[in-house]
Formats: C-alpha cells, sequence, structure tokens
C-alpha cells in the first residue's frame, strides 16, 4: 500500500525539524510527505527545503498565504493533492515512532479509519528531545522520559507497551475510537466522499467533526492508540477562544443529529451533488 502522510504546521521549526527527523528513520518506506503549512515564514520552507534534498521519501510542501487560522482548508488542499490511495494524518509537532506508518499500514482496512494514540510532553522534555535520542529511539523509552521529567500512567502504558500486551489494551480499551488529526488515518476516497474538512471551523474539534461524518457515511473508528504512538510537543496554543469552541461544538451536534456525511463548507463548496 502506498501512503501519503500529511503534516500540518504553522511557524515551529523546531517542533517540526524534530518530526522530520522521526519521518526519515521509519521501518515503512513506501510513503509520501506532505507538509500542509498554514502560512509559516520564510524560514519553515528553508528547513523543509534542507531536509527534502536528502531525505528517504518525497517531501511536498503546500503552503498558502497567513490569513489567520485557516488550517482545515490547507488540509483540503493536501487531501486532494495526496498521490496515494491511503492518507495518515498528523501534525507538525508529533514525533512518530519509528513503526509509525508501519502500523498505520498493517492496520488499514475498508469500512474503517483508524485512530492512533499520542504521548503529551511536557515543555521540559518538548526542548529536551535532540536528534540524536530520535534516531536511537531514546526518546521512545519510558525509563529516559521520566529521568527528564514527570510521565503520565496512560503515557507509560502507551509507550511501554510491547506488541501482543497494546492489541489487548486497544481490545480493551474505554476510550471511543475519534479522529485525531495528531494520529488518524484512512482511504482517501472516504475523505473526498464527505468533501473534506468544515473550512468554517477552526481550533476546537474539527477533526472530531471530520470523524464523525465519516462516521455517518458508514466509515467506523478501530483503535490503535496503543500501537501507533505519537510523542506530543508541548506548545501554546494562541489561537484558541471560547467563540470557536462554542461555534464548532454547535455543528458538531448538527452532524450528529442530522446524521450530516457531507459539508458544503469543504473541498467543494457547494451542496453535495446527485
Amino acid at each position: 500500500m502506498k501512503i501519503s502522510v500529511i503534516v500540518s504546521t504553522y511557524n515551529a521549526e523546531e517542533w517540526l525539524e524534530k518530526v522530520l527527523i522521526g519521518y526519515s528513520i521509519q521501518t515503512y518506506k513506501d510513503f509520501e510527505l506532505i507538509i500542509a503549512d498554514d502560512g509559516s515564514r520564510a524560514s519553515t520552507k528553508e528547513l523543509i527545503d534542507r531536509y527534502a534534498a536528502n531525505f528517504p521519501v518525497p517531501i511536498r510542501h503546500l503552503w498558502h498565504e497567513d490569513l489567520g487560522y485557516r488550517r482545515q482548508e490547507i488540509l483540503n488542499v493536501a487531501i486532494v493533492e495526496a498521490a496515494h490511495e491511503y492518507i495518515i494524518m498528523t501534525d507538525g509537532d508529533c514525533i512518530p515512532r519509528k513503526d509509525f506508518v508501519e502500523v498505520h499500514a498493517q492496520q488499514a482496512q475498508r469500512g474503517y479509519f483508524l485512530s492512533g494514540g499520542y504521548c503529551k510532553l511536557t515543555m521540559k522534555t518538548s526542548k529536551h528531545i535532540t536528534k540524536e535520542d530520535i534516531l536511537t529511539e531514546r526518546c521512545f523509552d519510558v525509563k529516559w522520559l521520566k529521568s527528564i521529567d514527570s510521565l503520565g500512567f496512560s503515557n507509560i502504558l502507551k509507550i511501554g507497551s510491547k506488541k501482543k500486551f497494546s492489541t489487548l489494551l486497544d481490545l480493551i480499551s474505554p476510550t471511543t475510537p475519534s479522529f485525531n488529526n495528531c494520529n488518524s488515518s484512512g482511504f482517501r476516497d472516504d475523505m473526498i466522499a464527505i468533501n473534506g474538512y468544515d473550512e468554517r471551523m477552526k481550533y476546537g474539534g474539527p477533526d472530531r467533526e471530520f470523524g464523525e461524518r465519516l462516521e455517518n457515511y458508514g466509515v467506523k473508528g478501530k483503535q490503535i492508540r496503543h500501537k501507533a504512538i505519537v510523542l506530543h510537543l508541548d506548545h501554546a496554543r494562541g489561537y484558541k477562544t471560547p467563540e470557536s469552541l462554542a461555534a464548532n461544538l454547535a455543528i458538531r451536534k448538527q452532524v450528529r443529529d442530522q446524521k450530516i456525511k457531507w459539508t458544503p463548507f469543504g473541498i467543494k463548496k457547494q451542496e453535495q451533488p446527485n
């Protein structure tokens, strides 16, 4: 299976570089890396160009002008531009474990989207992680992480569980599999069929709404939160507002209540064609 990995970013070169290093050592090589850039400064492009020159897989940089938070718009562009049938969605602040793409490839299944796991790190740990720590996979060692700063029990379970135990944990997990942009995947044609992301939505659940429409379309969530792991680097969320959260919750309620599959505010700006 050929895969398109879509990584969203905005003015976060320090974190994005760590993420690029993580994708440079993936065990699964049959993928392209698309950086969906919501209007970053020129230094982000310079970083991507520098890595793209000698990267083990193709890197493409999709950018639009910075006109405020428009992440869903650039993600829709990336879905359309993706070269392959299967898409992994993740963020430019999430370092993938070396088997990350491989696990998604192995678990991919028609009629499902995959819901992976992420381990939220403190700012101290996020800053501490170096290129060498990623290349040696030291940053995915529970003991090493705990030596830097605190690590929650849920994170310890995700990072520390071996293959058979992680399968059991995913089976018994009380958490409902949801579409989370830091670590989820699905078939491109399913994403196109629901018209991509709702571009009205700002920060606070647009990925969940995307997953809810996939479910209304008949695509179920499949739990892999203990199998496919990323380290979520800490950062401020200056774009988070009570207004955006309230507006997004209202859209999500309508999607759930009316079983909406298609948004007219997505890839195509129109009502669903017959």
